[in-house]
């Protein structure tokens, strides 16, 4: 899987504070971003003023700044975090947790609308704030919440860790088994879906959007899983209503999953869909298109589209005779459809009138497994999995000769119907020839009939000579 060079999440850090051997009235520093993520936006927050310093000695005297004050006393922070002596000086506590106190600042900046000291949006792989009173400040990006601590010089340098979350599609392939980047299916056929979320340390509001073509009907969610383990339904939640951009579902996860998450975290959510009657047949397919959206909600980025295809595909028929030597259409053919060699349990598929056909859905009414060639000769079946299908000839026209065997129709890759290895690209329509012979000589005519009648009277006149012949001797 190709990951971006560096993956937005949300919170990049709570960074740093600045120092030299001796404290000027007036001093500022600055912050560098190295390998920051072009088109993330950076936000830098003043937490604490640094009020003098001793680089040599180590010796640093913060308070917090009016805006932060409430959040740095808070019962949340002080004590767990940091110290705060009668003066409301402020000292780090022990080995407390940086990463959690950077979540907890970020949350209590966006909750409050804390005021910044300024943001930019990433345009290279470098971004710098300059001109900064010295003191601790918090970066806040669409980035993870992976956080570097640090007092050091007024010049800070710190290198961008986190990566932005990806996703990748994938829709199961049903001959196969295996999941990629499309599949064919008849219509009516259960698709399965796939969507692996490569999550990032620090990730904030994950969302996943999943958009369907026309020809796809949503089923359900059938799982999500996260490193393989079955991820509780209390973590997420399915939403199918109310979407105002157009997608189909969403999978909104808590932030406190989200907290939970790692470098490299998979999230697989897996789901379904039908293939319905308004599937495109061949053509471009029936795509499915989904995305992740990450971030702040005041700056919510998303993942580059993910998408699958869905193919269906048609078969042309043509029932045809010979007539001196021009292929000559019959009317009055019967054929039905099966993926049964012996022609059994054939498919039941609805008419769309003038001769064209597709594959029904489950409990439709209205359906036929029997189709009836016109005078054209000819007919179109609709919605079609890449597959082996037999033709079956139930009835000829009447003096015509009925088909022995089914007739084997192949559909291959991309809807290839029948190809070989002499004409690869398969034929335009599968020709059906039927027979038929000429009368057969009669045993009973009637010149047989006026020798019996001759014979007979010829026997009768010689028995009648007979019985003269021996009256006269008498």
């Amino acid at each position: 899987m190709t990951s971006i060079k560096r993956l937005a999440g949300l919170l990049l850090a709570l960074m740093m504070v600045f120092a030299a051997t001796a404290f000027a009235e007036g001093e500022t520093g600055s912050i560098t971003i190295n390998d920051a993520v072009v088109g993330q936006t950076y936000t830098i927050y003043q937490i604490l003023d640094l009020e003098s310093y001793n680089a040599s000695a180590n010796a640093y005297a913060y308070k917090a700044t009016t805006a932060w004050n409430t959040f740095i006393n808070s019962d949340v922070v002080k004590g767990t975090y940091v110290e705060v002596d009668a003066q409301g000086y402020v000292t780090w506590k022990g080995n407390a947790d940086a990463a959690a106190f950077a979540k907890a600042a970020q949350k209590y900046a966006k909750d409050n609308s804390v005021a910044n000291q300024g943001n930019v949006t990433a345009t290279t792989t470098t971004v710098s704030f300059t001109g900064l009173d010295l003191g601790y400040y918090l970066v806040d990006t669409t980035l993870g919440t992976l956080c570097a601590l640090d007092t050091t010089n007024p010049n800070v340098v710190m290198e961008e860790k986190n990566e932005v979350p990806t996703n990748v599609k994938t829709v199961e392939e049903d001959s196969t088994g295996k999941y990629g980047e499309k599949n064919d299916a008849d219509i009516g056929q259960t698709v399965n879906f796939k969507s692996t979320i490569t999550a990032q340390a620090g990730a904030e509001n994950y969302v996943f959007y999943d958009t369907m073509s026309a020809g796809l009907t949503y089923t359900g969610v059938t799982g999500i899983t996260l490193n393989g383990t079955t991820v509780d339904a209390s973590n997420y939640t399915v939403v199918t209503e109310g979407l105002a951009d157009g997608c189909t579902f969403e999978v909104r996860f808590t932030q406190a999953f989200c907290d939970t998450l790692k470098a490299n975290d998979q999230i697989v959510i897996s789901y379904t869909a039908t293939l319905n009657e308004n599937a495109v047949i061949a053509g471009d397919g029936n795509p499915n298109t989904s995305k992740v959206s990450y971030g702040d909600s005041s700056n919510t980025k998303y993942t580059p589209d993910s998408q699958t295809k869905t193919y269906t595909w048609d078969v042309d028929v043509f029932k045809y005779t010979i007539k001196g030597e021009k292929e000559t259409a019959l009317a009055g053919a019967t054929f039905t459809l099966s993926k049964n060699a012996d022609g059994s349990n054939p498919i039941a598929l609805i008419s769309k009138g003038n001769n064209v056909y597709r594959v029904a859905k489950t409990g439709e009414t209205g359906t036929v497994t029997e189709i009836t060639t016109d005078a054209t000769g000819k007919f179109t079946i609709e919605g079609l999995d890449a597959d082996t299908y037999y033709l079956t000839e139930t009835a000829a026209p009447a003096g015509y000769n009925k088909l022995a065997t089914p007739v084997t129709v192949v559909i291959g890759a991309n809807g290839v119907v029948n190809a070989t290895t002499e004409a690869p690209q398969g034929v335009d329509e599968v020709k059906v020839l039927n027979q038929t012979g000429a009368e057969l000589p009669s045993t009973g005519g009637i010149g047989t009939t006026i020798f019996y009648v001759v014979g007979g009277v010829l026997v009768v006149g010689a028995v009648a000579l007979l019985i003269v012949k021996r009256r006269r001797k008498a």
